[in-house]
């Protein structure tokens, strides 16, 4: 075979196998973009909050109950009653109560617990809402129904901005020292590094009474 019929057949199947491999890598854009176009975080969370986070509130457990728990049987309260993606410290618990507006702060609102005979305080937050505390604490959302970690943590995004936009406006216009406020929420504890003096309630329902 003449030698420059080998290097045009070379050429060509150089050019060949180049062509399938940019086709091949547009492909795969393509399914990823779709993939992508396919999940609405925002509608799935609001479909969440709506059917199955708000009717599961009446399963939190009463914030002063946990405590209580905490104090005397640790293991069996975090076992019972949290949630978390895996193995860690870091869990999170679906809690309510009753509360007396102690102190309104720019950045969260303090309460004493009424029915805990200590009166433990604990804070409402009120500007800084993000990470994941809402979406795991229920333990209703499973990482394994997402195709991918982005589409996993839009939902937290997603559910932190329906608190922002519709939990948070009314109960922030109107909270001051010596209301009373019902509270169902989200709260991260430790389980190495238990603290029980400074809990943070990522709220979920606000209900005040003066």
């Amino acid at each position: 075979m003449p030698t420059i019929i080998k290097y045009a057949l070379l050429a060509a199947t150089v050019l060949l196998l180049a062509w399938f491999s940019v086709n091949i890598k547009k492909l795969d854009a393509v399914r990823a973009a779709r993939t992508a176009a396919g999940f609405d975080a925002t509608v799935y969370a609001n479909n969440f909050w709506q059917h199955k986070l708000l009717p599961g509130l009446d399963k939190a457990i009463a914030l002063d109950s946990l405590l209580g728990l905490l104090h005397t049987q640790k293991e069996a309260a975090f076992n019972n009653y949290s949630h978390a993606l895996g193995i860690g410290n870091i869990r999170y618990f679906l809690v309510r109560g009753t509360g007396a507006v102690t102190a309104v702060h720019a950045d969260d609102v303090s309460i004493g617990l009424l029915n805990d005979t200590a009166h433990t305080q604990a804070a409402i937050e009120t500007e800084y809402i993000f990470g994941n505390a809402v979406r795991d604490a229920s333990g209703l959302i499973d990482i394994n129904d997402f195709k991918n970690t982005m589409d996993f943590n839009n939902v937290s995004v997603a559910l932190n901005t329906i608190i922002r936009r519709q939990v948070l406006p009314a109960f922030t216009a109107n909270v001051k020292k010596g209301d009373t406020v019902q509270f169902a929420g989200a709260i991260e504890l430790n389980s190495e590094h238990l603290k029980t003096g400074d809990i943070k309630i990522m709220p979920v329902q606000l209900t005040l009474r003066p």
